[in-house]
């Protein structure tokens, strides 16, 4: 069994698709002049987002209404684990002392979340490998989305009403300012735009009229704050782009797949025939992104890294235990790859949703460091190691019946 699994594991480390991706980790540190274009960029997940939502779309076409309440339990099931390890991520990185609580919160809303682009490395990696999954789980995909988001939009509101001053900073963290400081008057010198370096981030400071504490700000460009509506917000949780392609390209295949094959054949051959090449390419921006990302991380110490490479592992074998749970209490049958695919979307973290919505809802927090984490650890350790390893810990639990 274990010569079996280390075959399987080394064997698929080097599909195509990584390769694409080893390649592009490689440009950068070859420096090569190479720069992918971003509205190719853009346009590519653009493709991919349709091209996931349209086929999984048309699965749901096809599923029986007897089946439907326990495929809507498992979706509410994966919205609350994945709320749980938004908290989970906050608490464990609470042993870092140097971290502010402010950015503890932010990374936990990244963890909270998921990602489409592993998403979608795993769905290709899964179809070179034969090994099928439930037509829902692109719908899983979205479900599983919002939960870091609300996740991070909580706990920085707690720290808000606990004092934090509109630094970031806490009343017990350096460089806290008091609301008295903070009120100075005239002459007090604006908080500068997000510096480029980690260290910069513990160093900011804001002028603002005493007494003013905003639930939630943002910042203007002449470097003064406003209140951020409680509709921007949820437009910003639920109307992201991505979360949007994604959705409507499922309603679209859906509809699709009620009106026949006939209708599916004739419509959807270029979201499936130029997948995985479109993937590729895909994964070889990706891989330039995260090489240059890894910088981000130099002042971040040897233990947070352990954890954007440790977390990853400890979340996916927590998402295949309770999917075998879910499976075994409600005697539900789930196709081997669904469990790969809900160890994905536990273990992955966000790039795209979240990073918007710290933007616009906490611009207190770091914008440097738990994107670097996200992108150039969990990320890159997903689609490597990850995903490969995934497979396999799903097949041994499967085989000890669990």
């Amino acid at each position: 069994m274990l010569h079996e699994f280390w075959h399987n594991f080394t064997h698929n480390l080097f599909k195509p698709l990584l390769l694409f991706f080893y390649f592009g980790f490689l440009i950068p540190i070859l420096k090569v002049r190479f720069e992918f274009p971003q509205v190719i960029y853009q346009a590519l997940t653009m493709y991919l987002l349709i091209a996931i939502g349209w086929h999984g779309g048309e699965q749901l076409a096809a599923i029986k209404p007897p089946n439907i309440g326990a495929i809507a339990g498992f979706l509410v099931l994966g919205f609350v684990l994945n709320f749980l390890i938004g908290a989970l991520t906050y608490m464990a990185l609470s042993w870092r002392s140097a971290m502010r609580r402010v950015d503890r919160a932010t990374f936990a809303g990244y963890y909270g979340s998921d990602s489409a682009g592993t998403f979608a490395t795993c769905v290709a990696v899964l179809a070179s490998l034969g090994i099928a999954f439930n037509a829902y789980m692109p719908v899983m995909l979205a479900v599983m989305e919002i939960p870091g988001c609300l996740v991070a939009l909580y706990l920085v509101a707690r720290l808000r009403n606990r004092g934090m001053d509109p630094a970031g900073n806490m009343p017990d963290e350096p460089g806290y300012i008091p609301p008295a400081a903070v009120g100075a008057g005239p002459g007090t010198a604006a908080r500068p735009a997000h510096g480029q370096t980690l260290a910069s981030e513990h160093k900011r400071q804001i002028g603002l009229k005493k007494g003013e504490y905003p639930e939630r700000q943002r910042r203007k460009g002449d470097g003064t704050s406003q209140p951020v509506s409680k509709a921007a917000l949820i437009k910003e949780v639920l109307l992201t782009p991505g979360l949007c392609l994604l959705v409507g390209a499922i309603v679209v295949g859906f509809v699709s797949g009620l009106q026949g094959q006939k209708v599916i054949h004739d419509h959807d051959t270029f979201f499936v025939s130029a997948f995985q090449g479109a993937l590729c390419l895909f994964l070889l921006e990706m891989g330039m992104a995260a090489s240059r990302k890894l910088k981000d991380l130099r002042s971040a110490g040897l233990g947070f890294i352990f954890f954007g490479l440790l977390a990853p592992n400890v979340f996916a074998a927590l998402g295949i235990i309770v999917a075998h749970g879910y499976a075994f209490y409600t005697h539900t049958e789930f196709r081997p790859g669904t469990y790969v695919l809900f160890a994905v979307l536990c273990a992955s973290a966000s790039y795209i949703a979240v990073p918007a919505l710290q933007r616009l809802a906490i611009p207190e927090a770091s914008p440097t460091l738990p994107l670097a984490a996200s992108l150039g650890l969990t990320f890159s350790y997903n689609v490597t190691i990850g995903i490969p390893l995934y497979i396999e810990i799903a097949r041994l639990a499967s085989w000890w019946g669990l």
